[in-house]
């Protein structure tokens, strides 16, 4: 039998762009299903948001099951970014989500340049708890023979730009599979983004030897979890340290505090959590209140003085 969620509230206020969150622990898009999944194990009213899982605007079926695999220190995945499209989407699965008091950053994608406008405007008359939309760049563009949005500075600028009629800021979900994320970052802003999300998984594959065939549906898929912290924590550090006006959600390996704290130093102004949940779906909750505490003991009354420390003064 499921246990009453914790009811906890975690007060470490935190501002990234625009947008203040109550503190800086936030889910990580497709590790929760669409965040309401969770409110039997945690308040979701008290992360600092909900990113729920990255919805095109038509129905999509994603891949061929195998979907998940576990590997050393992380987890392979290529669901293949299933979802029901976005009206379906608004009627449905976010109801439940602003019901239990979650402040909602929507994630979409998209295979071409006018999948993503035409998402974004879906969102348009979204309820005010969308406070900010999460655009996932790291997705299959037809219109460049499959390469990623995110390996492409134009294609990275032309999808941002087309998403402004969701009316909300946006963040840019970035690949850390790009050669120069810098060029990728810059192009991201000129296209609008207000925020960048670093980062989305690591391309893997895993092969059964003995059967010799792929362990997942799709053949490759993302690396997730401990396995790619130490990328995450580059990636933000170098935009951070090259870009200090562009605020940073950092996610990849966020386990407990310590994980957090140290994406945070080195230039975040808040973090998500993603594979944990699939052990402990409790972890997005046991994270931000562990942070506080944290925090606490290490005389940190304000998260401000945490942000980018690492680069001698704060980043956002």
């Amino acid at each position: 039998m499921t246990k009453p969620a914790r009811r906890f509230i975690a007060e470490l206020p935190t501002r990234v762009g625009s947008i203040e969150f109550r503190n800086p622990v936030l889910t990580a898009s497709g590790t929760a299903g669409h965040g309401g999944e969770l409110a039997p194990y945690l308040n979701l009213a008290g992360l600092g948001a909900v990113v729920t899982k990255s919805v095109s605007a038509d129905a999509w079926p994603g891949n061929p099951a195998p979907r998940v695999h576990q590997a050393t220190a992380g987890m392979l995945n290529a669901v293949g970014l299933q979802g029901p499209g976005i009206a379906v989407w608004l009627a449905d699965e976010l109801p439940p989500l602003l019901a239990a008091g979650a402040t909602v950053v929507a994630s979409i994608w998209g295979r071409s340049i006018d999948d993503y406008r035409r998402a974004a405007d879906l969102l348009a008359d979204a309820p005010a708890g969308v406070v900010a939309v999460e655009v996932n760049l790291s997705c299959p563009n037809v219109e460049e023979r499959s390469g990623m949005f995110a390996h492409s500075a134009e294609a990275t600028e032309a999808a941002m730009a087309v998403t402004a009629g969701c009316g909300r800021p946006r963040w840019a979900k970035l690949s850390p599979n790009a050669g120069d994320l810098l060029p990728i970052v810059d192009a991201a802003v000129r296209g609008g983004a207000e925020a960048v999300t670093l980062v989305n998984t690591v391309m893997g594959m895993a092969i059964d030897p003995v059967t010799r065939t792929y362990r997942l549906g799709n053949g490759g898929g993302g690396l997730s979890g401990p396995a790619i912290h130490p990328v995450a924590v580059r990636a933000v550090h170098d935009v951070a340290a090259a870009r200090p006006g562009v605020p940073i959600i950092g996610v990849g390996g966020v386990t407990d505090a310590t994980t957090a704290a140290e994406l945070i130093v080195a230039g975040a102004s808040a973090v998500q959590v993603g594979t944990a949940t699939f052990a402990d779906p409790r972890a997005p909750g046991r994270v931000a209140t562990e942070l506080v505490d944290w925090c606490q003991r290490h005389g940190v009354r304000d998260l401000a003085e945490l942000i980018g420390a690492i680069h001698g003064k704060p980043c956002s």
